[in-house]
């Protein structure tokens, strides 16, 4: 079974509930010529609004977070000590800033890496999270015990204080079958699935 993940989905679940969620998932690129790659997403960080002092939104809206008060189920792509670009899907309604950071996938372990890995950049920014994108993501059926995932505190922020750089709002898949540095299997693309959909179809 493969399935997008619609943007309805994105928006209608919790920011630290839907970011657990997501560990599982696949991560879909879609690369010059057609071909497809496809990673499994084994870890995730949850940002959760203007109320959390480690979101970017944490002091409302600017020129880098607009992106952030879209509707949930585009992407949101930025710069990282001028060197690593940074891989974030928003979610939630429109108006409430909240986005989970893609931190690894198979074969990849670290935001930095993911992004290289799939040659993702800041032209992805405010994308949609859909196939006319190039950069989607897909459930195929993978089901994740819980006791599989661990829940940490997020890496880097400390500069959001006590409270907030304690919250347990990192997700990591602990299964070394399934980990970040796992082997990826590659994906042989559907040409009758992968077909492009119409603007309303995923």
């Amino acid at each position: 079974m493969r399935r997008v993940i619609k943007a309805k989905v994105l928006q209608g679940k919790k920011t630290v509930a839907l970011a657990r969620w997501l560990i599982g998932k696949h991560l879909v690129r879609r690369h010059a010529a057609g071909r497809l790659e496809a990673r499994m997403i084994t870890e995730v960080e949850a940002y959760d609004g203007e109320r959390d002092l480690a979101c970017h939104a944490r002091a409302g809206r600017t020129r880098r977070t607009e992106v952030m008060y879209a509707p949930g189920g585009v992407w949101y792509v930025y710069l990282c000590y001028g060197v690593h670009e940074m891989l974030n899907l928003v979610v939630g309604p429109r108006g409430r800033p909240a986005a989970v950071l893609i931190r690894g996938v198979e074969g990849a372990s670290g935001p930095g890496r993911v992004t290289k890995a799939l040659g993702i950049g800041r032209a992805l920014n405010g994308a949609a999270a859909r196939r006319a994108s190039g950069l989607w993501i897909e459930d195929r059926g993978v089901r994740v015990p819980r006791r599989l995932v661990q829940a940490t505190p997020r890496i880097g922020v400390a500069y959001a204080g006590p409270i907030w750089a304690k919250k347990p709002w990192r997700f990591v898949l602990t299964d070394h079958k399934c980990s970040a540095s796992a082997v990826l299997i590659p994906h042989i693309p559907n040409p009758r699935a992968e077909r492009p959909r119409s603007l309303g179809g995923d």
